[in-house]
């Protein structure tokens, strides 16, 4: 696959970089680039990135740095049994148990949300660190909807790291299941409250709590770049009350009705 000129390899981490220094070094700088791309490309274009990890998987199977970023494309086009796989492969190579709340998310994309379940009260979860441990919580959450227990799910998310006033990278996402979860079970008003207290953690724009937070609000967005809005506006001209449609005799009494916005 093409990879820009300006890539060089250079822009991973130093760790992986010192992984990959136990191939030799043109075969080091092509896994290099590879992952490169495929890091750039995984939100955005994730088939792309996908393919790009595939070579350097390909390339250098033995390196964990690429068994896991293999894992990572995997998940992002929802090939879940192949991200385990290699999520696996990767903890093997490491001993590390950072990978766990993926391998669990995995489970569940498998259609397996018990075991998902059962691997949230692992001891492995002890050893992550507390972002680890948040996502651990926001899997076994979501594993709990899978097995239609919506309540246990609202319980689950239910924290200290929930009830802190402190943003932290995962502070947005875990208030947003917490609404989401909560609107689930019919508790509308607390999960506008969420959903705006999601809002205002996320400083990067990782959730769509605005657009959760004016739906409850009964506000509704036109898209612009929609022709078939175009169409209805049209129709709308043609069919009203200057065209002698059946309001026409309403025209008097204000016009537009107070739900179009």
């Amino acid at each position: 696959m093409p990879i820009p000129e300006d890539i060089t390899g250079e822009e991973l981490d130093k760790e992986v970089r010192q992984e990959l220094k136990s191939l030799p070094k043109t075969l080091a700088e092509d896994v290099a680039k590879n992952l490169v791309m495929a890091a750039k490309l995984l939100d955005e274009e994730p088939e792309k990135a996908y393919g790009y990890a595939k070579v350097a998987l390909r390339l250098a199977s033995r390196v964990a740095a690429v068994r896991e970023a293999a894992g990572f494309a995997a998940y992002g086009v929802e090939k879940y049994a192949e991200a385990l796989a290699e999520f696996r492969a990767a903890r093997r190579m490491t001993g590390s148990v950072h990978l766990w709340p993926l391998m669990a998310d995995c489970e569940r994309g498998l259609g397996r949300p018990e075991k998902a379940l059962a691997m949230a009260g692992e001891p492995e979860v002890q050893k992550l660190d507390k972002a680890g441990q948040v996502e651990m919580r926001l899997v076994a959450a979501g594993a709990r909807r899978d097995m239609g227990q919506a309540e246990a799910a609202v319980v689950t998310l239910q924290s200290p790291e929930l009830a802190s006033n402190s943003v932290q990278p995962w502070t947005a996402r875990l208030r947003y299941a917490y609404a989401d979860a909560l609107l689930a079970v019919g508790r509308e008003d607390e999960a506008r409250d969420w959903f705006a207290k999601a809002m205002e953690a996320d400083q990067g724009g990782t959730t769509d709590a605005s657009d959760r937070l004016a739906e409850l609000d009964g506000v509704e967005f036109l898209d612009a770049l929609d022709p078939d809005a175009d169409r209805e506006d049209e129709s709308e001209d043609r069919d009203g009350p200057e065209a002698g449609g059946p309001d026409a005799g309403g025209a008097e009494d204000g016009g537009a009705e107070d739900g179009e916005r």
